[in-house]
Order: structure tokens, then sequence, then C-alpha cells
């Protein structure tokens, strides 16, 4: 079995965070995204990669066209495979802006949308060809992958959406990162939702979805699964024994200090 690379990194955007989720129309946070890319540089990582999500570049256009679902006839069908190019073709827009800002603040981003190497079965990745990944890993790029839609290897559904949070948890299992971190929009995992509920407190560990009283997932349109679904792949990882941990990434400073191995304010997930 493949050891722990101590140096690499697996940093996850959510698209809350670097895009305006709550729009019904693809809105990037430039302010954030900006900042973001700054720390990064700063922070100058060994080796990483960046998964971030589609936010309202790409939950629109899936829920529209109900990308996932069981194709009802061949109309239904032809209207799906307009709405996979269109949501495609949005959060491919999405990864070049987000490429660009990192190119800015000279990091070397190299852009690598998951639906041309990755194939799915019932909506989980069943092959995958990790080879560019490492090699762009080994010559010191920093590969950029993001929340897409791809092919589904059922025939009853034919394509799928594919999540950032799906896609750390399947580079964790083959890469080994030293750590997992991802950034939010909020401190970490509450045990209600903390948008709503002033009530809601902070978990600093979660071990098990029974941690929670009420875990209720983004208010906004999200066909991920939301927190609850962010959770359900980190605790698979966490019963492999690869720790993640959730941050703030709207809160400046927090994520260069959580690459440069310092310790912040958040949500450990582990077993």
């Amino acid at each position: 079995m493949k050891g722990v690379d101590y140096q690499m990194i697996i940093l996850k955007l959510g698209g809350s965070v670097i895009t305006r989720k709550e729009s019904a129309f693809p809105i990037i946070n430039s302010k954030n995204l900006d900042r973001i890319c700054r720390e990064i540089s700063e922070a100058k990582p060994v080796k990483m990669v960046i998964i971030h999500g589609a936010g309202s570049f790409g939950h629109p256009y899936a829920k529209k066209y109900e990308i996932g679902q069981e194709i009802k006839n061949q109309e239904d069908f032809q209207k799906k495979k307009l709405g996979y190019s269109l949501t495609h073709n949005s959060v491919k827009e999405l990864n070049i802006r987000v490429c660009q800002y990192l190119l800015n603040y000279g990091v070397p981003a190299i852009a690598l949308p998951p639906s041309s190497f990755i194939l799915t079965r019932n909506k989980r990745i069943e092959s995958a060809d990790l080879s560019m990944i490492e090699n762009y890993l080994e010559m010191g790029w920093v590969p950029v992958l993001h929340g897409d839609v791809v092919l589904d290897m059922d025939e009853n559904i034919k394509m799928a959406v594919l999540s950032g949070d799906q896609l750390v948890k399947h580079l964790a299992e083959k890469l080994h990162p030293g750590r997992i971190i991802l950034g939010s929009d909020v401190d970490g995992i509450y045990n209600r939702d903390p948008k709503t509920d002033p009530q809601a407190q902070l978990l600093p560990l979660v071990k098990s979805l029974e941690d929670l009283e009420s875990l209720q997932g983004a208010r906004t349109v999200d066909v991920t699964g939301g927190m609850t679904g962010k959770l359900r792949e980190l605790l698979e990882l966490a019963k492999m024994g690869i720790e993640s941990k959730i941050i703030n990434a709207d809160q400046p400073g927090l994520l260069k200090k959580s690459l440069n191995g310092e310790k912040v304010k958040g949500t450990i997930i582990s077993q």
C-alpha cells in the first residue's frame, strides 16, 4: 500500500466561498477568491491539489435539467444532454477564473476537468485515471479540479453530478495526502444550521453522524447534498484513518495559517 505523502495537501474550496451561491445566476465572489489565492501563494505549499465547488456556476443548471435523475424518455434525454453541456461549460468557466486568480499570484495552476477522466456508476466514481494528476504534482504544478458533470455507466441515468466532496474522498484514498483542508463559509460542523439558529454549537471533533442533533444542509440550491453530503464523504475517509479539517475560508488569514500547519478554529473529522 502506498504510504502517506506528508508534503501533499488536498484543499477543497467550497462553492459558497468563491461564488455567490445563493444567486440563481453564475456570480463569482471576486474579493474572496483573490484573497484566498493570495493566501495560498504566501503559504507556499510544497505539493497541493485544489478542488473547488461549483456554487452558482453549477447547481442551478444541474437542478433545472435534473442531471443525475433517471431518464424518462428520448425527449428527456435530449433535454438532459443540453443541461449537461450547459452545466459543464459553466463550471469550466469558473475553473478558468480560479486558475487565473492563482496564476496572478504566481501559483502554477493547471486545470483538470473531472469529466475528461472520470466515469461514475449510479453517481459514484467507478473509474478515474489519476496519472496526469500524479505527473503534474511530481513536476511541481498545482492541479485544480472542480465539481463537474460526468458520464454515468448506469443506462437509466447516463449523466451524473460529481461533487467536489466525492472528489476529495476519491483522491485522498488514492494519493494519501498528509493533510486535507476544507474551506467553508462557516467555522466548521455545527449541531444545527448556524445561519438560521443562534443556539447552534460548533463541534471541534466529529466521529459520526450520531454526534449531531440535527444537521441541516445549505439553505441554497445544492444538488450534491449540502453539509450532510460533505460529512458523509469525510466520515468514510475517517474510517480509513484519513483525517480532515473544515475551516472558515471566509475569515482572512485562516486558510494561510492552516496551510502552514498552524492550529486554527474548525472541525476535525476523525475516528
